[in-house]
């Protein structure tokens, strides 16, 4: 459902929660690959990892990342910044995430 509402960051982040992992089936905030959101004007950047470099599923993050963000019709540019440092570990998941993946 589309809003024209400017989002904040946090609204961002939520959006950001319907993208999952396919490989391991949790979304991409809980896994912890979501660096940073930097909000201007109409448009958003989101700093992001991998959990590996050689995921073959880049491209479709990318893309899912895009979409998710489509909800919100203020928002003009989205832009996803990949990066490898920090590298991604699983020290990095939520607590919910580390459950759901049984890390205890």
């Amino acid at each position: 459902m589309e809003t024209e509402v400017k989002p904040n960051e946090e609204m961002v982040r939520e959006a950001l929660k319907e993208v999952i992992d396919p490989e391991i089936g949790v979304n991409i905030v809980d896994l912890g690959m979501v660096y940073g959101i930097d909000m201007k004007e109409d448009e958003v950047k989101i700093t992001m990892t991998l959990t590996t470099p050689m995921c073959p599923l880049s491209e479709y993050i990318d893309q899912a990342v895009k979409e998710a963000l489509e909800v919100f019709s203020s928002l003009q540019a989205v832009d996803v910044n990949l990066v490898w440092t920090p590298p991604w570990n699983p020290s990095m998941m939520s607590e919910d995430a580390k459950l759901e993946l049984g890390f205890w």
